[in-house]
């Protein structure tokens, strides 16, 4: 299993079981909105570290991102496997086809 099905799954059950304790836990109990804005402040920090070319610092925020976005899906009930799949579905086909196809 990978590290990023192993950290959907822990996120997963921080969110089933929730606890003072678990900081993912309590961003599931401000709700699946406080999730999302918190995914964009990190997303924000991303981009302004790849804009300043520190990779070690663009490394770290990029794994926040990961971690955010990954408790984005799950407040929303997404599963990875979900993504995953739509990501199975689009192997093979080029980015300019792929987005010309959606509605």
């Amino acid at each position: 299993m990978s590290v990023l099905h192993e950290l959907f799954e822990t996120i997963e059950a921080r969110k089933a079981e929730g606890g003072a304790q678990s900081w993912t836990a309590k961003l599931f109990a401000k709700g699946p909105e406080k999730c999302a804005e918190k995914f964009g402040e990190e997303a924000i920090e991303a981009i302004i570290e790849a804009v300043k070319g520190d990779k070690a610092a663009l490394r770290s925020e990029a794994a926040d991102v990961l971690y955010h976005l990954f408790v984005m899906l799950a407040a929303r009930d997404v599963t990875l496997a979900e993504v995953e799949d739509v990501l199975a579905q689009r192997v093979g086909t080029s980015g300019i086809t792929e987005k010309a196809s959606r509605p």
